[in-house]
């Protein structure tokens, strides 16, 4: 049996002395969870002006609530997720994801609850970027089901549309069931906020495709419900805290744990980082790649040394896997995997979610949740 690797799971992590742990504020830092506006969407515009106010400013109790930030409007499929995850936080919507990781980084919200991939559209690429760029770690996941319905003005019928706007991912799940209704498509930033737009500003022969509780929350008709082209439509969620999970040997359930690297360019070299995993018998969830922002190129050299071949990109590797930091084929697997890696970082190890949530009105325990903050 191998030993332990005590510093394997801390991997690329920032050291005990420059982070944030258990929720302790650092000295100097402003507490931003008080200026979070109850009902309003973050910017950074907005996050730029909490931070030169002052603590007479920033007093009033009803701002001083833990929140959960999410990118949307509320009605967002986004929205639900944070709910499930984090039932005892409110909900901040941010109009960006970075927002949400800036909320969360400058302590507006102890949370954020933001989409990592779809069954349908893939990974989001622009939270797998976020999360280099921000020192913060995945705590927990979770699954939703979505479920888009098709909304417009009380009183419309569906004929009577010309055009629907949504995101652009619920836009092309939907994609062959629009062309059908030979509508033009336009894209927005989210699906609630779709709705949104429609019912305040009243745009008549316009859709919008959303959640049925975003048409019920901007008082919207649902002209039809389930009209995305594949009925198993699913994405799943990830939940960021400034400070990793404590977890315990005792604890019994299943864990996944995130990581990410980089790799020396030449033959075989994913295939040596991929094989600690396979040789201690460790399942690998998801490999995700991403080009890499800075140093994007790489050459590769000819076998004989005297000249270069062609060009590739670098590229940054995205692994998940089951297993938690506790085991001792995990810690020894990273610690394998740090001989050929110049870069490894551990973005979180936390429970495997088991509970596919949803959006419909037919489930009482969802909609109590929901009905608290209505």
């Amino acid at each position: 049996m191998e030993a332990p690797v005590a510093a394997a799971g801390r991997a690329g992590e920032a050291s005990p002395a420059s982070s944030t742990m258990f929720g302790r504020m650092p000295s100097g830092v402003v507490d931003h969870r008080l200026v979070a506006s109850p009902g309003g969407v973050l910017t950074s515009s907005l996050i730029a002006k909490a931070a030169n106010k002052s603590m007479e400013e920033l007093s009033n109790p009803a701002y001083s609530a833990a929140k959960a930030a999410y990118q949307g409007v509320p009605g967002a499929y986004s929205e639900v997720a944070a709910r499930k995850a984090c039932p005892d936080f409110d909900p901040l919507p941010c109009d960006q994801f970075e927002v949400a990781f800036q909320a969360l980084s400058q302590w507006m919200a102890e949370r954020a609850v933001l989409p990592i991939e779809n069954s349908l559209g893939g990974s989001i690429h622009a939270v797998y970027d976020l999360l280099i760029r921000y020192r913060l770690h995945i705590i927990g996941e979770t699954s939703l089901a979505i479920n888009h319905c098709l909304v417009a003005l009380p009183g419309t019928a569906k004929s009577d549309l010309k055009r629907v706007m949504s995101h652009p991912q619920a836009l092309a799940q939907c994609d062959g069931y629009l062309r059908r209704m030979a509508v033009v498509k336009e894209a927005v930033d989210d699906t609630a906020g779709a709705a949104q737009i429609v019912a305040r500003q009243g745009l008549q022969g316009v859709g919008a495709i959303c959640s049925r509780r975003a048409a019920e929350l901007y008082g919207l008709d649902v002209l039809e419900e389930g009209i995305q082209d594949v009925k198993d439509n699913v994405t799943r969620f990830i939940v960021l805290s400034r400070d990793p999970l404590v977890t315990s040997e005792s604890d019994s359930r299943t864990y996944k744990t995130s990581i990410v690297f980089s790799l020396q360019p030449g033959p075989g070299q994913l295939f040596k980082a991929l094989s600690v995993f396979a040789l201690r018998d460790i399942d690998l969830a998801k490999v995700e790649s991403r080009p890499m922002r800075t140093n994007p190129i790489v050459q590769i050299p000819s076998q004989d040394g005297s000249s270069f071949t062609r060009q590739n990109f670098n590229y940054m590797f995205y692994v998940d896997f089951v297993g938690s930091l506790q085991e001792v084929r995990c810690q020894n697997a990273l610690r394998h995997l740090q001989e050929t890696a110049p870069f490894l970082r551990v973005l979180g190890s936390y429970p495997m979610d088991t509970e596919l949530g949803t959006m419909s009105s037919d489930d009482p325990a969802m909609m109590q949740n929901m009905s608290r903050y209505n």
